[in-house]
């Protein structure tokens, strides 16, 4: 959610180098945004509103320093004002901190601080945090030792950054909440996701819960709270900065729609082997999910509809499965034995509420595994197993690119359950997908369809089976970017109420793609169309829905379990186009965030 930059080493560009991360880490979601500089004496810039509010009052000022930190703020405690944006300060204005997530118990330590006479600015729990540092600085401690003594008495999420007048020393600790460090030869950096300092260098080190991260110009150094040396591996993300750009696009989301073939193929790459036939995904995931005799997924948002779709996929392979909301799943955990596993699908590798549920499942004793896109993520490495999507950087809050891996890697999955999901006729039709995609991206009609249903009261969207999650992605993808009221159901669930709300200014999408149950979704599509609501089918021409629809968004045909990935993209293409005709900030679509970190 909130992003955070940090920077030792860069000299006189540090200001530069802070601003080039805030608008690195844009796409999380934000409201506001800052900056501390530091080396000398500390300066603290901060407004409400784009990244460009605080670039505009930058012009013309200097804030010298050689060390500084930075943030994007999305709102949890308190409304998006200048005074609530980060970072905060203490009361004699020299430390800075910067902080992601929440500070559970603040309330208590901000009536303490009070109490003994501090004065605070703003409504946000991490104010506490620098009030702190100045408290235990004011008995005697070293900049180091406050900042250690003021993490320890938090309670909750936080990656927390601070800064002092007079230091060249960023100090940094992590808490359910993702901190990772950059190192180059001459400078070390510090971000709440590796996109923040990709342009300058490759190498990463990820921090893990509890522990301190100290970046000097002699360096960097990770410790123990309690200040126990931490030996870590850096690491080489085999991401290219330029993957980050828009690459002549108008938005990061049209971009990323038309990256899903590549991406796919990224996916499938050294996995599926058309000449045998057969899928490798690795003897640990093949012996995960052989031996498992039942499969629960958990995930959020659009990572849900693609566990919804994985569930519908091992069923018919024979292996019980249930998806589940992941915030729902602690809440309510479903009956488990040990040889059930627990698969967690996250994009981020960070969403707090599906980390929650992997790690409860885990306490339970419950093998785990990890369906990703990003290396070194915390899911990565603390699940028991791992299977990374390989999409790239998707920097546009609404997935895209990242929804077809999962479905895909979801296949691969049911392909090694050993239970008859692969033959030579799948893994053709596998290898073949990415061209498919491309088909209909070439030959889409779906700006034609937006500009005709842009002005529609609401949009429905249904489908049975595999197109079900679908058809739930294409209504969430609808309200995301476009502010538009839309609805995704069982299309056998239309007549059992949502059918009251159809009228001729409300579009059915209709997802119909292979055989099964596919004639009974045409039926739903006729009583649509006795009501005189418009009717968009997407479909591969095995039926005759065309017949009553309206408009048409065709996808090649190919294997049953893999026609909804091809439907998927012209929904996302349509929602584009709506979300642009209406002038949305389609990347950046209001009150959301791309990595949700808190639950």
């Amino acid at each position: 959610m909130c992003g955070i930059i940090g920077a030792v080493g860069r000299g006189d560009a540090t200001l530069d180098t802070l601003l080039a991360g805030l608008s690195n880490l844009e796409y999380r979601g934000y409201d506001s945004a800052g900056v501390a500089v530091s080396g000398g004496e500390l300066s603290v810039a901060k407004r409400s509103g784009e990244l460009e509010a605080l670039e505009t009052a930058l012009e013309g000022e200097s804030l010298p320093g050689t060390v500084g930190i930075g943030h994007t703020r999305w709102s949890t405690h308190g409304a998006p004002t200048d005074e609530n944006a980060h970072p905060h300060t203490d009361c004699t204005d020299t430390v800075a901190v910067v902080h992601n997530g929440i500070i559970e118990n603040y309330q208590s330590i901000k009536a303490e601080l009070t109490a003994s006479g501090h004065t605070f600015r703003s409504e946000t729990d991490t104010e506490v945090v620098p009030h702190l540092i100045e408290t235990y600085r004011a008995d005697g401690a070293s900049f180091e030792t406050a900042f250690r003594q003021a993490v320890s008495r938090l309670e909750g999420s936080y990656a927390i950054a601070a800064v002092i007048e007079g230091s060249d020393t960023v100090y940094a600790a992590r808490n359910d909440s993702p901190l990772v460090l950059g190192v180059a030869d001459d400078a070390t950096y510090l971000g709440s996701d590796v996109p923040a300092f990709l342009e300058f260098t490759d190498r990463v080190v990820y921090l893990e819960d509890g522990e301190v991260a100290e970046l000097s110009p002699d360096g960097w150094s990770v410790t123990t709270l309690d200040g126990e040396p931490v030996e870590k591996d850096v690491r080489t993300v085999d991401w290219e900065s330029e993957e980050t750009g828009k690459s002549g696009y108008d938005h990061y989301m049209l971009k990323e729609i038309h990256e899903q073939p590549r991406a796919l193929r990224q996916c499938l790459q050294e996995r599926v082997d058309e000449l045998s036939g057969t899928v490798d995904l690795g003897d640990d995931i093949a012996t995960a999910v052989r031996s498992a005799e039942s499969i629960q997924l958990v995930a959020c948002g659009t990572s849900y509809h693609a566990a919804l779709y994985a569930a519908e996929l091992f069923r018919s392979q024979g292996v019980p499965a249930q998806a589940f909301i992941a915030s729902e799943y602690v809440t309510s955990a479903p009956p488990h034995d040990e040889d059930t596993l627990v698969v967690g699908i996250t994009q981020s590798g960070e969403t707090a509420d599906t980390l929650s549920a992997l790690r409860d499942a885990q306490r339970r004793g419950v093998d785990t595994l990890a369906v990703t896109n990003v290396v070194g993520s915390t899911a990565a490495r603390e699940c028991d197993g791992v299977l990374y999507i390989r999409s790239g950087p998707e920097i546009g809050v609404a997935a895209t690119k990242t929804f077809s891996a999962q479905v895909v890697a979801a296949n691969m999955v049911a392909a090694v359950m050993g239970n008859g999901g692969t033959s030579h006729e799948f893994v053709s039709a596998l290898r073949d997908l990415p061209g498919q995609v491309q088909t209909v991206l070439d030959e889409t009609n779906a700006e034609a369809v937006a500009e005709r249903f842009v002005d529609s009261d609401a949009y429905f969207f249904i489908g049975r089976g595999y197109d079900y999650p679908v058809a739930m992605e294409g209504a969430l993808k609808m309200k995301e970017i476009s502010y538009k009221h839309a609805e995704g159901f069982p299309a056998g669930e239309l007549k059992h109420g949502p059918l009251a709300l159809v009228t001729g200014n409300t579009p059915v999408f209709a997802v119909v793609t292979g055989e099964t149950g596919s004639e009974k979704t045409v039926g739903n599509v006729k009583e649509v169309e006795a009501r005189n609501a418009p009717v968009v089918a997407v479909t591969d021409g095995r039926t005759d829905v065309e017949r009553y629809a309206d408009e048409v968004l065709e996808v090649p045909e190919t294997d049953p379990r893999l026609a909804p990935v091809l439907a998927n993209v012209q929904l996302q293409l349509v929602s584009y186009h709506v979300a642009k005709k209406l002038g949305r900030n389609i990347d950046k679509p209001r009150n959301l965030a791309k990595s949700v970190t808190v639950e």
